[in-house]
């Protein structure tokens, strides 16, 4: 999977080795590059990888183009889709990882490029009781074809470290004959098969699997292949086990089909310039490039918010406005391009000047079978189909003639969608403190953060960065008792761990998304020490940082300022915003944690993001 200027963009890689990209092709080798480590949109918004995304991108952001930062395309990601934290999108017939990781997200902290603080270790696999998984989808390869690379997911219920010498083994005997698999060529994994139909991949260091999932093909370089003697409809298992010392083995089997190969090619990118709440036409493009005539064709969208369908087809699935797929059932000659035109409406609340990118991914209709299997076995759909009659493609440009079909050239299935959004369309982001009341002793909650009031969405998905940061300042004669795991103390130009409390100031980070309208707010809980008439703490948004993300453009900076006032007098100070004013005991303060801890674990499937009135994070 590539950027348009054919690079691939990682968050992190670590203990990774060039894939011959001659025999599988340049998008899957970049796609198996990426590590288990890299940032892992398609199943709800996307919530930030945290402060390690602070340091790598100023320390990388001069390395990319600034039509990628302006478009955003962090392709192993795809967090448009906004489904929470779970990267979805097939790469090369691959269907790369599902992460959710609060612990990424607060790795560290990065300041001018200085990695200084960092969250806490996670536990031994063998000291913990988390629940380790392995998960490898349904995979379609081509007779004749170079194979595919397959996922190998793995999964903790929590933090973990796996041991030193852990292995992968991938037990294909029931597919003998059939498929081979078989570390890639000069690719340095260390990969021995003991057996006919066995290959056992062993990593000598710790390696850390955060909750959530991680796709760790690229640690090993494992290839799925067809025989000579494979033929269409060929099928079998393939078990992959994960092992190591201290804990429990655990497997999982998925099906490999072989298919005939075929060619799907995308059309050329569609490039338009409008302004908000502008109706549109885009072109649908495809040729079959290969010989076989394509028996169907499926296609999925990753378009930014504010890129919303004009119509809803029958053969189509759609989330709230956003087209997600289509199912084409039309054959497909070699030769002539096919193609459809998707009425689109641009967002009023789109910001503007801006710019919405929109990722077309092809593939055949098993392949799809593989992608819709994965993200049944994570609770994800692609949404529900329309009902304004059928899409068809038609041929629009002759050239020169039911079993499962693989594409052979995944390199070529991608298009895209690209709209520089005109005219002035701004947004005004108001800080929201609060106003609290209680006696020494007391544990009070502070619901502090900020409110989007319009006209327009921010949204930075696409880079996955921070609408804005928040500064707090603690009110004198109270003590932060308990913090958000998303903010940090900050003493001077040290930084200290996320959601360490006792500090005297804090900045914070959002997540990537705020619609216009909304507003999200995090719950610092303050001990009163000592009971002070209108002791008054401040929160700041739009705080500088040197780092991707941050909104400096809004159009009311005087609101950016609001009060955290403790035991206001009658003309003291005012808090703003709707902040808590109740004492916190035992009870409750266990439920505000558990609350906090399924909004950032559970990958809901993220529409709740989007259609919520306001995002809450708690201490």
């Amino acid at each position: 999977m590539t950027e348009p200027d054919g690079q691939i963009v990682a968050a992190t890689r670590s203990r990774t080795r060039p894939v011959d990209s001659s025999r599988i092709g340049a998008a899957q080798s970049a796609a198996h590059n990426q590590t288990a480590n890299a940032a892992a949109v398609v199943a709800g918004h996307r919530t930030w990888t945290g402060w390690s995304d602070v340091a790598a991108d100023v320390t990388n952001r001069s390395a990319r183009s600034e039509r990628d930062r302006r478009a955003g395309v962090t392709y192993e990601l795809k967090r448009s889709l906004r489904f929470t934290g779970s990267t979805l999108i097939p790469t090369g017939g691959i269907p790369l990882m599902l992460k959710h990781s609060t612990r990424r997200w607060l790795a560290g902290l990065g300041v001018a490029g200085a990695l200084v603080a960092a969250s806490a270790t996670p536990a031994a696999a063998e000291k913990t009781q988390a629940k380790l998984g392995v998960y490898t989808p349904d995979l379609t390869i081509a007779a004749d074809s170079a194979g595919k690379y397959p996922s190998v997911i793995l999964s903790a219920s929590a933090p973990v470290v796996l041991p030193a010498g852990f292995t992968i083994k991938y037990d294909y005997t029931d597919l003998a004959g059939k498929v081979t698999v078989e570390e890639e060529q000069n690719s340095g994994s260390d990969c021995t098969s003991p057996s006919t139909g066995l290959l056992t991949c062993t990593l000598h260091y710790e390696y850390s699997l955060d909750e959530g999932g991680t796709n760790i093909a690229g640690l090993f370089q494992v290839i799925v292949a067809p025989t000579d003697e494979a033929k269409d409809g060929d099928s079998g298992k393939l078990t992959t086990t994960l092992s190591g010392s201290g804990f429990k083995s655990v497997s999982h089997d998925a099906t490999v089909r072989v298919g005939e190969g075929v060619d799907l090619a995308a059309g050329s990118p569609i490039r338009l310039s409008l302004p908000p709440g502008k109706a549109f036409t885009a072109p649908l493009r495809i040729r079959n490039k290969a010989a076989a005539v394509a028996k169907g064709a499926s296609v999925i969208f990753m378009n930014d918010y504010g890129l919303n369908a004009g119509k809803r087809y029958s053969n189509c699935t759609y989330v709230d406005d956003e087209l997600r797929s289509c199912q084409f059932t039309e054959e497909l000659p070699a030769g002539p391009t096919f193609g459809a035109n998707l009425p689109y409406l641009l967002g009023k609340d789109s910001f503007a000047p801006g710019f919405k990118y929109g990722d077309i991914l092809w593939m055949t209709p098993a392949e799809f079978e593989d992608y819709e299997a994965y993200l049944d076995s994570r609770g994800i759909t692609l949404g529900e189909p329309g009902t304004d009659g059928e899409l068809s493609l038609t041929k629009v440009e002759a050239l020169s003639a039911q079993s499962a079909q693989a594409d052979t050239r995944p390199d070529n299935n991608w298009s895209s969608l690209e709209v520089t959004v005109t005219g002035e369309n701004g947004t005004d982001l108001e800080a929201i403190g609060a106003k609290l009341t209680g006696k020494a002793g007391d544990k009070v909650k502070a619901a502090v953060g900020v409110r989007n009031n319009g006209p327009a969405t921010l949204d930075y998905s696409r880079s996955g960065s921070s609408i804005t940061y928040m500064s707090v300042d603690v009110p004198e004669g109270t003590t932060a008792a308990a913090v958000p795991e998303n903010c940090a103390p900050v003493k001077g130009d040290t930084w200290g761990e996320p959601g360490k409390p006792g500090a005297r100031h804090y900045r914070c980070y959002f997540e990537s998304f705020l619609k216009a309208d909304d507003e999200a707010v995090m719950d610092f809980e303050l001990r009163i020490d000592k009971v002070i008439a209108n002791a008054t703490g401040l929160v700041k948004v739009n705080v500088p940082c040197q780092c991707e993300g941050g909104f400096y453009k809004d159009l009311k900076p005087a609101n950016d300022t609001a009060k955290l006032v403790v035991n206001a007098t009658d003309d003291g100070g005012e808090g703003g915003g709707d902040g808590g004013t109740l004492p916190i005991t035992g009870s409750s303060t266990g439920l505000i944690a558990g609350i906090g801890a399924l909004l950032l674990v559970a990958g809901v499937g993220g529409y709740l993001v989007a259609k919520r009135r306001r995002t809450r994070f708690v201490a």
